[in-house]
This record gives structure tokens, C-alpha cells and sequence, in this order.
């Protein structure tokens, strides 16, 4: 078998349909996507952990609906009128707890997109009341929205999520390599987008392909 050479290549998340494996942990989530444009009051939350799928989800709908996609960190009040012209996608609200100024102005993103006949997609991790928003009438709105979970993953999941971001950075550990890390690692999402890195860096650094040795290495140092 010929050896897998590692270079130090740009890593590019792929983001189409074809690419979300689906199973238990994220059936549901995909499922309340694929009832747009019949959500109820034109809006959805998809909520998980770090990892879990969110943004890959949010763009399989994004080509789906050709909608925008903006973080809710660059949301400013100036970028509303803009962005309600089409169906819009908000990320990471969870992530603006402390800013009123981006409450506010996902508050008026929320009225004008529905009032323009438009659909809002939200994500955070949690449900929207763990998202410490302080904002009582962007709050309210919230506890009215419709939530899409994805659960932690089986190892099925686990093992076809770290194969992607491996792709991602186009590499291809044999499927032994995987089951193993599935196997011994955190059960977390967070905890194989970290495994990946940790081994893409490795294998760079000693010029070695990813095998079941050196996953065992960078398993090992995170259990120490």
C-alpha cells in the first residue's frame, strides 16, 4: 500500500448536502430544515454542542433557500434593512449575552425579516433561554421559535465526522484509524474536531502518515 503523504495544505470545510451524514443524533434537526419554507412563524433554532453540525447545517439550508448567513457578532443595526430582503441565517447568538447593541439589533432583524415575508434561521449552543440574552422583547421572541436539536454523537457519527474534517484537510486515515479514535477519545464533538488538529499537526511535523500508532500518541498525551 502506497504511504499517505501529509502537506500543510488550507483547510476548506466542505458544506453541501452530500457531505452532512445523518443519523440519530441530527435525523430530527434535518428533518425541521427540510420543512423550510413551512416553518412555524417563518423561523427555527438549531441548537448543539461546539461541533455538533450547526454551521454545516445552516449552509445546506443557506443553498437551499438562498439565504444570507452572518454571524450574530457582525450584526449590526445598519445591516438590517439589507439582510431582510432575503431569508437570513444567524449564528452563534449564544455569543452576544454581553452585547446589547447586537441584541438589538437581532431584535429588529427578527420583526423586519417576517414582516418582509422572509424566513429566520438562529443557532447557539444550548436552548435560546441558556443564551443569557438580556433583551426582553428579543428573549420573548425566542421562547417562540420553534428548536431543531443535534445530541452529542454515537460512534457511527463520530467516526463520519472526523472523516470529513480529515477530508477537509485532504487526508485519509484507513477506517481502523477511526474506530479507534472513536473508540478511546472524549465522546464530543469538540473533543474530535481537537483529535483531528492534533494528528494533521503530528503527522506534519514528523513527516509520518496518520495511523492507529499515532493516534494512540495523541490519545495518550490527552489522557496524561
Amino acid at each position: 500500500m502506497a504511504e499517505q503523504l501529509n502537506f500543510d495544505l488550507p483547510v476548506r470545510a466542505a458544506l453541501g448536502r452530500d457531505d452532512f451524514f445523518v443519523s440519530p443524533a441530527n435525523a430530527m434537526a434535518l428533518g425541521l430544515v427540510d420543512l423550510w419554507p413551512n416553518w412555524a412563524g417563518g423561523k427555527l433554532v438549531l441548537s448543539g454542542p461546539a461541533g455538533s453540525g450547526k454551521t454545516h447545517l445552516t449552509h445546506v439550508w443557506a443553498a437551499l433557500a438562498d439565504a444570507q448567513v452572518i454571524t450574530a457578532a457582525d450584526l449590526t443595526i445598519d445591516l438590517v434593512p439589507a439582510l431582510a430582503h432575503t431569508p437570513v441565517a444567524v449564528e452563534d447568538v449564544h455569543l452576544i449575552a454581553n452585547t446589547p447593541e447586537s441584541q438589538t439589533a437581532l431584535f429588529h432583524l427578527h420583526n423586519l425579516t417576517l414582516a418582509e415575508g422572509n424566513t429566520l434561521l438562529l443557532t447557539g449552543i444550548g436552548a435560546p433561554l441558556q443564551w443569557g440574552l438580556t433583551l426582553p422583547d428579543l428573549l420573548s421572541r425566542m421562547q417562540g421559535t420553534t428548536v431543531a436539536t443535534l445530541e452529542q454523537p454515537d460512534d457511527m457519527l463520530l467516526m463520519a465526522v472526523m472523516a470529513k474534517q480529515f477530508g477537509d484537510r485532504q487526508l485519509m486515515p484507513v477506517p481502523d484509524v477511526l474506530n479507534y479514535i472513536a473508540k478511546h477519545m472524549d465522546r464530543s464533538f469538540a473533543s474530535a474536531a481537537s483529535v483531528v488538529e492534533s494528528l494533521d499537526q503530528l503527522s506534519l511535523s514528523e513527516k509520518r502518515p496518520i495511523t492507529k500508532a499515532l493516534a494512540k500518541r495523541v490519545i495518550g498525551q490527552r489522557e496524561a
